[in-house]
């Protein structure tokens, strides 16, 4: 069996996973659904599959450059199916897997909790500048 692990590396059905510990694997995959740009392309990517450009409207604020790097890395970690159509000029969407869409409902539940807690956090925010000198 090929694989890119290591010669020393234990086989992920060997060992159990800790997000905790150091060299676990599974936070490579915690920091790309769970950054700031990986959160919003999975939960923009819960409506339906979505051409490059399409996508990039819905994650307002995100550069080209950078959608591009989370989409490869979360299809590599098997959350995004990349799909490239061989028409002129080319058509590529983009969709969740099974595992994507379970991801993304967990972390659209997180958002729409942050989302109705923002009056909180702004009052601790103000609290905290005031005590702090202002930010």
């Amino acid at each position: 069996m090929q694989t890119d692990l290591p010669e020393t590396a234990v086989l992920p059905d060997a060992m159990p996973f800790d997000a905790f510990a150091r060299a676990c694997p599974s936070r490579e995959t915690l920091e790309h659904v769970t950054g700031r740009w990986g959160s919003l392309t999975v939960g923009a990517l819960r409506e339906g599959s979505c051409r490059f450009n399409e996508l990039r409207r819905k994650v307002d604020g995100v550069s080209e450059k950078m959608l591009s790097q989370t989409l490869q890395a979360l299809e590599r970690d098997g959350i995004v199916n990349r799909e490239a159509q061989p028409t002129n000029p080319p058509r590529v969407d983009y969709e969740l897997t099974p595992l994507g869409i379970e991801v993304a409902d967990r972390l659209l539940a997180l958002i729409h909790f942050l989302e109705g807690s923002m009056p909180q956090v702004l009052d601790s925010r103000a609290s905290y500048d005031a005590r702090r000198g202002g930010r």
